[in-house]
């Protein structure tokens, strides 16, 4: 699943070497669990879980957030990701967002040449490279990647920039951070309006 930054709402959505064709993936816990923040106050959680070998694996992704002015809540957002990994390639990501009671769907689907890509706006093809920012897995950041939540191709850079940190920028504006194991660890965003997001893993 993939975190971008953006307009209102978060869009949600990195490990190791570039997956080549039939290259297992690393082996991750069997969920990870971030709590989100914005300007330092909690609003809400993202939970990730694994399922399946390092060959073949279904990343399964829900995030609930609450915006609030004081007591009362002003946004609602919740997004689930379902992301399929066959012989060690990506195959396919289909998500659901319920923004204040907006539901919008998306997909995308690994083909022979390209990627197919479908998102609110309609279709479009992707690089045969192509992959979401789900964030889980640091090896797509050498890769093209794509908007898993509005189904479009993204025009960010992306740097390592130590150990563990690597930094995007471009259509977003995000840092991510990872364990000496490769697991995803945080994350920092910053949103339109100027607020800092911000995940800890608990």
């Amino acid at each position: 699943m993939s975190l971008i930054v953006g307009r209102r709402e978060l869009i949600l959505g990195g490990v190791g070497l570039a997956l080549s064709p039939g290259m297992a993936l690393a082996a991750p816990p069997p969920r990870l669990a971030f709590q989100v923040f914005r300007n330092g106050t909690k609003v809400g959680e993202h939970l990730m879980t694994f399922a399946g070998d390092d060959r073949n694996r279904t990343v399964t992704a829900n995030v609930a957030m609450t915006a609030k002015v004081g007591p009362v809540p002003v946004y609602k957002y919740k997004h689930t990701a379902v992301e399929k990994w066959v012989d060690g390639k990506w195959a396919s990501v289909e998500t659901t967002t319920n923004g204040n009671g907006k539901i919008t769907k998306a997909s995308a689907r690994a083909m022979p040449g390209f990627v197919q890509i479908t998102g609110p706006a309609g279709a479009q093809r992707g690089p045969a490279e192509a992959v979401p920012l789900s964030h889980w897995n640091s090896a797509n950041f050498s890769r093209p990647l794509f908007n898993q939540q509005e189904g479009k191709l993204l025009k960010v850079r992306c740097t390592q920039v130590a150990p563990g940190h690597w930094q995007v920028r471009g259509d977003a504006e995000i840092d991510d951070f990872y364990d000496a194991s490769g697991n995803w660890l945080a994350l920092r965003g910053k949103l339109q309006d100027g607020s800092k997001m911000e995940y800890k893993r608990v």
